[in-house]
């Protein structure tokens, strides 16, 4: 009898310890059928910002391609980077995540999906493409680790899954709905607009013309050759040769009083123009020959900023300027502003 409760004891731990054992190996159909699937899209084209098969950047690609089998990723490279459970690189099996550092940006910058025999698929400038991890002369130096996430289940909570879908996992008061979000999200991997410390963005607050000048130049990166100064902005304040730069390149100029309106809140229309300065929207508007102005009802052909914001609202990317009316008086918010520089990055 004794024998018999051992054996059955014995049996229950077995069954007990087989899950946490299991847990540890990748299913070789699910991550076979991700690196399956990912080769579907060789050849699709590069697309700044993009997250369908119409066109994908890094991240947007590994989230699409996940999703498929229903794993929910970040949206982000960086993000991306910090899930999963790291894997050596003499253990990746198809199916996992392959990471690289300093190519646009320092640290975590590239993501793709390892497809064995020292290949790996991802998105890159020229489209979706393969490369060697360790013969690549460009990559090879720049891999940075892998993680294995083909083994995580989405777990399906009715009373937090309406909430995970409602906000950001970047972000918590934007919401993946809000049209300006993969140009918020894209914008901030590449360090060209940051959050706030307690995890917010206040999408909705107005850009001051400080703040944009110091947005701005992350993308231009220009640099001044004068020292002009302006009454309102300190010698020690954080942008100011992000502002003497632009304003010496006639994007963003201060006033006549000598004052740059550090302080000021930019306008829609003011944000048209200065954006149409930097990336020349109409320019690229009118190399399609095909694509028709469109307007706003409260935007006359008489309005000074017109031609910039047609051009915003023909090229936009994020349908946030897709409205009836422009409101062209009105501050400008971190989302517009966010939403205009996205666009104009994605058009050129």
């Amino acid at each position: 009898m004794k024998n018999r409760f051992i054996q059955i004891l014995v049996v229950v731990f077995l069954f007990s310890i087989i899950p946490f054992i299991s847990s540890n190996k990748v299913s070789a159909s699910t991550s076979d059928e991700i690196a399956t699937y990912a080769k579907k899209f060789y050849g699709t084209p590069y697309k700044f910002g993009g997250t369908t098969p119409a066109g994908f950047d890094c991240s947007g690609y590994i989230r699409y391609v996940f999703n498929n089998a229903n794993i929910s990723l970040p949206r982000t490279s960086v993000d991306q980077f910090r899930v999963g459970t790291a894997i050596s690189k003499d253990k990746l099996q198809p199916g996992d995540l392959v990471f690289f550092a300093n190519t646009y940006k320092k640290g975590i910058s590239h993501t793709g999906v390892y497809l064995g025999n020292d290949e790996f698929i991802s998105a890159k400038s020229g489209g979706v493409l393969k490369a060697n991890l360790k013969t690549n002369p460009y990559w090879a130096p720049k891999y940075a680790g892998a993680k294995r996430v083909a083994n995580v289940s989405v777990a399906h909570n009715p009373e937090t899954e309406e909430a995970a879908q409602s906000m950001s996992d970047k972000f918590k008061d934007l919401s993946l709905e809000h049209p300006a979000y993969n140009a918020i999200i894209t914008l901030n991997e590449m360090s060209v607009i940051n959050g706030y410390t307690d995890a917010t963005f206040k999408p909705e607050i107005p850009i001051t013309r400080g703040h944009a000048a110091a947005m701005l130049n992350r993308v231009l990166k220009l640099e001044a050759t004068t020292k002009v100064t302006f009454k309102d902005v300190s010698p020690d304040y954080a942008f100011l040769d992000d502002i003497v730069a632009l304003n010496e390149a006639g994007i963003l100029q201060g006033y006549a009083t000598e004052e740059f309106g550090v302080n000021d809140k930019l306008t829609l229309s003011q944000l048209a123009v200065v954006v149409d300065r930097a990336f020349g929207l109409q320019e690229e508007m009118d190399k399609n020959e095909q694509q028709a102005a469109q307007t706003y009802k409260d935007v006359p052909s008489s309005h000074w900023a017109s031609e910039a914001i047609h051009a915003l609202k023909t090229l936009d990317q994020t349908k946030v300027f897709q409205t009836t009316n422009f409101n062209p008086g009105n501050e400008a918010s971190r989302a517009e502003f966010s939403a205009a520089i996205f666009t104009a990055i994605s058009k050129n």
